[in-house]
């Protein structure tokens, strides 16, 4: 089924949250699967109401926020256009009806984006997907709306998760990461990032502003969330039980969790060279705001998640065409790199770390996969191990 530019705006504005433009009979206030007889948990009244509630949970993490709010915002959008459906109405069937729809989205013109654009949700040329899903992401997006009907049932707000019927596949060990650049790949790009031109005071600056991110992303191994939302006043100094000086990182990762990051010599060294190209002492205070990554020219303020990921982008490319310069038998390599994110940067640390020696327990904890006490003694004395090996075999050797 067509839809109009204008009904498909008032749909994506309301699934954004916002004002609800959706009709009454697709609000979902008499959906057929509504929980009767049971006192509701929540005060939503609709299902955007309902799916908001849910929503709300995940504030404090936005990389989770934005994933489960796109997956819901499509599945509102596919169960009012295509089916004529309240989201409170879908059936088994019809879930695995898009199940099959995620795979292959049609009629394009009205699902997917037309390639190069990139527009707003409420402008009237966004449209949902980039393109049909792959199978990992299908999957990904049917786990997190399994997620929210189970949510929405015991709430009291639907009566049953339309999803739980689905075949319960056993549990895969987790795969290995492959995400991530081997050696080779990550000196290429290191080269790319070391050619740039640095005569003027601008490419200077951005030079240095590359070097350091790449330096904070790869030997802190932090996400893109974490160097946007945590400030230089995080670095501090403490004297380990031998005297000397170690420089950390605390860090306020994924679901508010801290945690502290060795800070290694490399690290500290390239801190202080960007801090002083932007005219600032060699170390930051502990009570200073400054952000741990700045715009080019005088501004003080942090970057957005979606400026960093575009900076981290654009040296891959960059780097990517250095390789793809030398001919067609390196064309598989720079399409590599070309595919890397600041993610793979994370994951690249990650197994530089574990496969140069550094004890598994020390990379968990550098990469906050679980939360760490700074109080307890024992785990105090470790926390300097972990800072000595970390210092030891994890560098990146500009």
């Amino acid at each position: 089924m067509a839809s109009n530019p204008q009904t498909f705006t008032a749909l994506t504005e309301a699934s954004s949250f916002g004002a609800v433009r959706i009709s009454p009979e697709l609000d979902g206030r008499a959906g057929t699967n509504r929980a009767t007889g049971n006192r509701p948990q929540i005060a939503a009244t609709t299902d955007i109401d309902a799916i908001t509630a849910w929503l709300a949970r995940f504030m404090d993490s936005p990389n989770t926020f934005s994933n489960y709010r796109k997956e819901a915002e499509r599945l509102l959008l596919w169960s009012t256009l295509a089916l004529h459906k309240p989201v409170s109405s879908l059936t088994h069937e019809d879930l695995l009806a898009y199940q099959h729809f995620l795979s292959d989205p049609q009629p394009a013109a009205q699902w997917i984006m037309r390639a190069g654009r990139k527009v707003g949700r409420t402008h009237t040329d966004w449209r949902p997907f980039a393109g049909p899903l792959a199978p990992t992401s299908r999957r990904l997006a049917i786990t997190i709306l399994n997620s929210m009907f189970s949510w929405l049932v015991t709430a009291g707000y639907l009566a049953g998760n339309p999803l739980s019927l689905s075949r319960q596949r056993a549990r895969k060990a987790k795969p290995r990461i492959t995400r991530y650049l081997d050696d080779e790949a990550w000196s290429e790009v290191k080269l790319a990032i070391n050619a740039l031109p640095r005569d003027s005071d601008r490419e200077r600056e951005h030079y240095f502003r590359l070097r350091w991110l790449f330096s904070l992303l790869y030997l802190s191994g932090l996400r893109i969330s974490e160097v946007t939302k945590n400030d230089m006043g995080s670095f501090f100094c403490q004297r380990d039980k031998d005297g000397e000086e170690r420089w950390w990182l605390e860090v306020t990762g994924k679901g508010e969790k801290t945690r502290i990051v060795p800070a290694t010599k490399e690290l500290m060294a390239e801190l202080a060279c960007y801090r002083r190209e932007k005219g600032l002492a060699p170390f930051p205070n502990p009570d200073e705001t400054t952000p741990l990554l700045l715009p080019i020219g005088r501004q003080t303020r942090a970057l957005t998640r979606a400026a960093v990921h575009t900076i981290v982008k654009q040296a891959f490319k960059s780097a990517a065409n250095q390789i793809r310069a030398r001919g067609d038998d390196f064309e598989s390599k720079a399409q590599r790199v070309e595919q890397a994110s600041a993610h793979w940067l994370r994951h690249t640390a990650g197994s530089h770390m574990a496969n140069n020696q550094v004890d598994l327990r020390h990379v968990r904890d550098n990469l906050g996969h679980e939360s760490i006490s700074t109080t307890n003694t024992y785990l105090h004395s470790s926390d300097n191990l972990r800072h000595h090996e970390t210092e030891e075999h994890h560098k990146i050797h500009w």
